[in-house]
């Protein structure tokens, strides 16, 4: 065990002389939360459409009066007056507006005859989350438009009742999980694998070969030092985002307990299968270049930032091995639901079953010559 520890010792000691190392690998991801968590968590607002009236009857002025109520409480958009509709068109196409609400002749006419009268909502359907916050917002005006008379006391037809179990999470909430299980792979990826190589080009693994330590005592002494370090950095991401994103009740003892297993088990994970990646390669050039498409591979599959359920095919296929998929999940459970051990057994058990095929796999392939 003696020879474990040491070569433990001696990497968390080059660690610790080299900060910005340290620092890197937990402000990387601690910027990509606040930056990704604010930019994709807000309600939209402010859109700007463009409102061409054709009709000017009763009906019309009764809708273009919902319209402008909407605008001036829920601010979800702002309205913008046009006679011409090939002229609303021209903005919409140019960008200047986001939809325009088209009101055709004799709409007024249709709604009192009841022929099925129609209003046209022509949106830039290029950006997905703008087309449908106009789609959900009209539909629903457009439902309350058809409402006649006064509703009955006791509703006539089924109701759906949507009951919430958890609090409202913010988008920054549901993106900490992705955020932690990155900073461990930064951490995994410049403190275990690229020193490895680094230590390797310049010649002081050339020490340990002429010692009587084994191929596994290597590995697993290599592989303790980087969890040491992932586990550090996983630490910081969760305390710090946790405040960051207001997390309740995050240093709940038995809670954080739970959050330090969880760290654990992907550190072990994401160093191991680091360790396998480069265990045969001597330059340090190509672990650069794998790390950077790994990200991808791994983080964006994971459901750190969109929900797995709504991947093709082939991207679930990869989430299914992805050990991001797992950690993900353990760590959604534990800050978002605060969750048992029970409910994070099954990604628990992975993590650590993909540790230990990993690290036999890396001692296999670990050559003790030069």
């Amino acid at each position: 065990m003696h020879r474990i520890l040491a070569i433990l010792e001696r990497d968390l000691r080059r660690f610790r002389r080299s900060p910005i190392l340290v620092i890197m690998s937990t402000i990387f991801p601690l910027v990509q939360l606040v930056i990704l968590g604010y930019a994709f968590g807000g309600i939209i607002k402010h859109l700007k459409v463009g409102v061409v009236d054709q009709d000017h009857g009763l009906q019309a002025v009764k809708l273009r009066e919902m319209f402008g109520a909407i605008a001036a409480n829920a601010r979800t958009f702002e309205t913008v007056e046009y006679s011409d509709p090939q002229r609303a068109m021209t903005d919409l196409r140019n960008g200047r507006i986001n939809g325009v609400l088209n009101i055709p002749p004799n709409f007024s006419r249709q709604v009192l005859a009841e022929t099925a009268p129609q209003v046209a909502l022509l949106e830039d359907n290029t950006d997905n989350f703008v087309a449908s916050t106009l789609q959900g917002a009209f539909t629903a005006m457009v439902d309350t438009f058809n409402e006649k008379g006064v509703a009955p006391r006791v509703p006539l037809q089924a109701t759906l009742s949507v009951v919430e179990i958890y609090p409202y999470i913010p988008y920054i909430e549901y993106l900490l999980a992705g955020s932690i299980v990155l900073s461990i792979f930064v951490t995994a990826m410049i403190g275990g694998g690229i020193i490895f190589i680094d230590d390797k080009a310049r010649g002081l693994h050339e020490g340990y070969l002429v010692t009587p330590i084994t191929k596994f005592e290597l590995i697993l002494g290599f592989n303790l030092a980087g969890t040491v370090k992932a586990i550090l950095a996983g630490l910081v991401l969760t305390t710090v985002g946790s405040l960051i994103a207001g997390i309740p009740h995050p240093f709940e003892p038995v809670r954080f307990a739970r959050l330090l297993l969880a760290i654990v088990a992907t550190s072990l994970a994401l160093i191991s299968m680091m360790f396998l990646l480069v265990v045969r390669i001597s330059d340090p050039l190509v672990p650069r270049a794998i790390f950077g498409v790994l990200n991808t591979l791994l983080f964006f599959p994971s459901g750190a930032i969109y929900p797995v359920s709504a991947f093709p095919r082939w991207m679930k296929a990869i989430a299914v091995v992805d050990p991001f998929t797992y950690a993900v999940h353990a760590f959604k459970s534990l800050l978002l639901k605060d969750t048992g051990l029970v409910a994070i057994a099954g990604d628990l058990a992975f993590l650590f079953a993909f540790t230990a095929v990993m690290m036999v796999a890396a001692t296999l392939l670990f050559r003790r010559t030069l």
